[in-house]
């Protein structure tokens, strides 16, 4: 080993804390972005990086200290103002020194934060954000849905330990009008780094199930936990939700992303409960109205009708009066003219029975004297067939069993026959 001079690494610390003290005395403003921010025993410890504005890779980065006596006089005062604690993501405007340690190396001292600095940066993104959902088109989605008339079955969601989501439940239970509400709750994340992802996880749970909608409460926890719901996921996921989403995240600052696409925004649970009882009384007093202009319609009716009913009462006497006479007359001059077509047929039909009284006698002699004529024919020809006459010529006739035999052929040998003479009979036995 040459015999050059040299020092510890001791002596060498010591040496670049004195240039560093030496050199850079003074206090700067640094704008830088937080990649963790953690506390621990009082103390805030952070980790600042600056990205490439195109690229978004890193291109510097370095650690950053706030002691407790400095932090417990920034923290208030940051939360009150921005509304929000230091987390990652988070861009801010930090005043620090260097500081270099023998034994713990290089740090950023931090003494002072300007929490205007991160107000614009946080009001940057949320008007970026909210371009963004209106340029989709799904900003106001939420606004065109309309809350059921029976709005009645509730799906929550809330941290389920939160006294917000009690008072809630309270609410709708003790409500004056007796009004029965069913609620269901899905347990999210409601603070923090896991809001968004612990919320829309939920609304993929109540996505398919029969509710009416959806209320998103918040209660008992720290105004500086609200950078969750500021988010481009969420804010999309909410907008296109298909039920109306009601929040209560129980805040006064001005609006959320979540807020502003909601169906509706309350500020805090017990407000979202008298906004869906309030609701309900509403649809109750429009039925009770309905009801009684119904009411009110038909007992007009009725009154109406009773006056035209008791009017007909007392011209119906009249009318039938009236009509009685008409018709009275209508049938006495209908008897009238039936006696006068009775008589005059009579005299008809009497006339035409005394022409036929006088042609009976003539028609009666002609037909006797025809049938005369006729019988006296019928008697000349029974004459002429009248087999005596016959007889009386030398004919005879030969009868067998009381029948003219006119064929001999049909004689057998010992038939009896039968010879009918001018005068007297001879029986004969066939040989």
């Amino acid at each position: 080993m040459k015999s050059e001079q040299h020092i510890t690494l001791l002596e060498l610390n010591r040496l670049v804390r004195e240039v560093i003290e030496c050199e850079m005395p003074h206090e700067y403003w640094v704008e830088a972005e937080l990649s963790e921010c953690r506390e621990s025993h009082g103390h805030c410890y952070m980790e600042l990086i600056q990205k490439d504005e195109q690229t978004a890779t890193p291109v510097a980065k370095a650690s950053a200290k706030c002691w407790a006596s400095k932090w417990m006089l920034i923290r208030p005062g940051f939360e009150r103002i921005t509304g929000q604690r230091l987390h990652a993501g988070m861009k801010v405007l930090l005043k620090v020194y260097a500081q270099f340690h023998e034994a713990f190396g290089f740090s950023w001292i931090v003494t002072d934060i300007d929490p205007t600095y991160t107000l614009g940066d946080m009001a940057r993104k949320r008007q970026e954000i909210i371009r963004q959902l209106k340029a989709e088109g799904v900003f106001d989605l939420q606004k065109e849905l309309r809350l059921p008339l029976f709005c009645q079955r509730i799906a929550v969601i809330s941290s389920e330990t939160a006294a917000g989501y009690g008072d809630f439940c309270n609410q709708l239970a003790d409500n004056p009008y007796g009004f029965q509400f069913e609620t269901h709750l899905f347990p999210a994340i409601m603070q923090g780094e896991g809001v968004e992802q612990s919320i829309i996880a939920a609304l993929e749970r109540i996505y398919d199930l029969p509710f009416d909608c959806v209320v998103i409460i918040r209660g008992g926890g720290a105004t500086s936990d609200m950078s969750g719901f500021d988010t481009l996921a969420l804010a999309e996921n909410v907008a296109n939700f298909p039920l109306p989403i009601i929040t209560g995240i129980g805040h006064d600052r001005d609006e959320s992303i979540l807020d502003m696409v909601s169906h509706t925004r309350v500020k805090t649970p017990t407000a979202a409960a008298a906004f869906l009882i309030a609701h309900l009384k509403k649809v109750l007093d429009a039925i009770n109205d309905a009801q009684e202009r119904i009411a009110g319609y038909t007992n007009q009716k009725l009154s109406v009708l009773k006056a035209q009913l008791s009017a007909l009462a007392e011209t119906l006497p009249r009318i039938f009066t009236t009509v009685k006479t008409r018709q009275e007359a209508r049938l006495d001059a209908l008897s009238s003219r039936l006696v006068a077509a009775i008589k005059q047929g009579v005299i008809t039909h009497q006339s035409k029975v005394n022409a036929f009284e006088e042609r009976i006698p003539i028609l009666l002699d002609r037909r006797l004297m025809t049938e005369k004529h006729r019988l006296q024919l019928i008697e000349e020809k029974a004459k002429s067939l009248d087999p005596t006459l016959l007889l009386r010529r030398g004919y005879s006739m030969t009868m067998k069993d009381g029948r003219i035999v006119r064929d001999a052929a049909t004689l057998r040998a010992g038939d009896e026959i039968e010879t009918r003479l001018e005068k007297g009979t001879i029986k004969s036995i066939i040989k």
